[in-house]
């Protein structure tokens, strides 16, 4: 595995401008940024990111006001008591993009974030509170107890909104194995730890976020 000075590298020669592309990365909000976070706005991204998965993201983004509407701003409590009529009526609603599964999985989602803000103060303390060297352990709580949150949609979760996470994006996984840390795409736990192994040696000896080496990673690439 090289040092991530040598990957840096790498990306400059592909990217002559790659200093000015990491200057202008804002990069993952500090703990107590996320921790200030709502619940609803917690839910919103969870829905979104559902929503955009398998499909065209710019669709999504056009008819988001819409979705605040039709879902009543994501409120969690009010959304987790919605009934078969409620759901009935959002499957009926053009503002929305009228996928029945995603409907229900917000719903569900809104129990779910609904579940740990009053397990712990706020959806937002808790990934707050939760360590950046430990990504497989968030994402493990986020598919067993969150709906449609697994894969690359929890990934994108985390990093739109603003958690420091890495990305396991084609690019990405192509420098990874590049770089002797998996032998083909992750999926076993075993390569997993591997990549999270690697992103935690690279922040530390960097002092960068993981969302940032993901970036570089991903930019030695192509």
């Amino acid at each position: 595995m090289s040092s991530l000075d040598k990957i840096i590298d790498l990306a400059q020669s592909n990217h002559p401008d790659l200093d000015s592309q990491l200057a202008s990365y804002e990069g993952p909000k500090t703990n107590s940024e996320l921790a200030a976070i709502s619940d609803d706005r917690w839910l919103s991204m969870m829905t979104r990111c559902v929503f955009q998965a398998g499909f065209v993201w710019k669709v999504i983004e056009a008819k988001w006001d819409g979705f605040e509407t039709a879902f009543e701003g994501f409120k969690p409590i009010p959304i987790s008591f919605y009934s078969d009529d409620d759901v009935a009526r959002l499957v009926s609603d053009t503002r929305i993009i009228r996928n029945g599964q995603k409907i229900m999985a917000t719903v569900q989602n809104a129990q779910f974030v609904g579940d740990i803000s009053a397990e712990y103060g706020s959806f937002g303390d808790f990934i707050a509170q939760w360590p950046s060297e430990d990504q497989l352990g968030l994402l493990a709580i986020l598919k067993a107890r969150g709906s449609r949150l697994g894969g690359m949609t929890a990934q994108y979760f985390l990093r739109f909104s603003g958690w420091d996470a890495w990305m396991l994006s084609k690019d990405v996984v192509a420098a990874l194995i590049r770089e002797g840390v998996v032998e083909k795409a992750p999926t076993s736990k075993k390569a997993l730890a591997d990549v999270q192994t690697a992103f935690n040696a690279w922040s530390e000896t960097s002092g960068r976020s993981r969302s940032e080496i993901s970036r570089i990673l991903a930019l030695s690439v192509g």
